[in-house]
This record gives C-alpha cells, sequence and structure tokens, in this order.
C-alpha cells in the first residue's frame, strides 16, 4: 500500500504579509566564571557631583551581580569628595572584611586649585593602598579636561559614568578571578 504524502494547502496571501523584518540577533548573554570563595567589595563614592557619580554606582551594581557577585556582597560608603576616598579606602582595608575596594569620583576644576592635583594624589593614595595592604582598589576617580556645570556636560558624563561603571565591575571581578588563581597556585606550590 502507497501513501502519499500531500502538502498541506497554503492560502494565498499578499506578499507584504511574508515578510518578516531583519532583526538583528542579540549575542548571547556571556558566561561569566563563578567564584570558588565567597567576594566582598566595598564601593566608596564622593558625593561631590552626586547625580553624575551615582551612575557609575548604578551601573557597577548591575554589572557586577552579572560577575556572580550579588548586591548584599557590596557594601556602599559615601564621602564628601574624592580627596576623603583613599583614606576610607584604606581603613577598609585594613578590616580584612573586602577582597577589593572600587572608588568613584568626578574631579573637575573648581577655579580655586588645580584639580590635577587633587585627582593625581587621589590616584597615588589609591594605589598605595592597595600595594600595602594587598587588597585590590579600582578607581573610577575621572578627571576631565574640561567640566562645564551644564546640562549638556552633566548628561555627557553621567552617559560617560555608566560606562565606567560597567568597566570598573569587569576589571574588579577578573582582578578576583585571577588572584583567587594565584592564591591557589601558591597555596599548592606551584608559584613560589
Amino acid at each position: 500500500m502507497n501513501q502519499m504524502l500531500q502538502e498541506p494547502e497554503v492560502q494565498s496571501q499578499p506578499a507584504e504579509a511574508h515578510h518578516v523584518p531583519d532583526v538583528p540577533e542579540r549575542p548571547p548573554a556571556p558566561v561569566h566564571p563563578r567564584f570558588v570563595k565567597p567576594q566582598r567589595v566595598a564601593f566608596v563614592q564622593s558625593s561631590w557631583h552626586r547625580d553624575v557619580v551615582e551612575e557609575c554606582r548604578i551601573a557597577f551594581l548591575e554589572e557586577i551581580e552579572a560577575r556572580h557577585i550579588t548586591r548584599a556582597q557590596v557594601d556602599l560608603f559615601e564621602v564628601p569628595g574624592s580627596f576623603e576616598i583613599p583614606l576610607h579606602a584604606q581603613l577598609l582595608a585594613k578590616t580584612r572584611r573586602y577582597t577589593a575596594i572600587v572608588a568613584a569620583g568626578l574631579v573637575v576644576d573648581g577655579g580655586i586649585y588645580r584639580h590635577e592635583f587633587v585627582a593625581d594624589t587621589v590616584i597615588k593614595a589609591l594605589m598605595d593602598v592597595q600595594l600595602r595592604t594587598e587588597v585590590p582598589v579600582f578607581s573610577a576617580v575621572l578627571t576631565p579636561q574640561q567640566f562645564h556645570d551644564s546640562a549638556v556636560h552633566h548628561e555627557f558624563f553621567r552617559k560617560h559614568f555608566v560606562i565606567k561603571g560597567i568597566e570598573v565591575a569587569e576589571a574588579c571581578a577578573n582582578t578576583l578571578h585571577s588572584l583567587e588563581r594565584l592564591r591557589g597556585q601558591v597555596a599548592a606550590g606551584i608559584v613560589g
């Protein structure tokens, strides 16, 4: 007995009803490695230009969570300005509670003093904290060439701080993974 398969009947429709618009496919979400040990991060933010700097914190928290450090594992601290960040970072590092510290601030030319001096001092001090305590310290303390207290500049730097928040979360997570591997190798006697 031969059976013949028949094509289902297709109703004719106008040509534009069959057209599917070209929608670019989203790339698959990246798969980030998980940590062997629990991580705890301190995020120290200056309150000077809070509306701009908080964009870094918001983006950081979102990205770091995607990298398996939950919001509950991040403690937030606010200081008056960027100049106050290094002392807080040092005291937090000395507690040994944190596996990383992130600093965020905006140092702008106030017209009275050289903002480059403040920015340079903050960055050097953060590096000193990191080297002295062996707790990694990440900086999203930015010093724009020009910053005018205008809606255009506020909006530009708000968007820029979103990017910096994502970048500092990526650097933080990658460094913590690297240090976790390195410490494991040292403990195993592979690296001495």
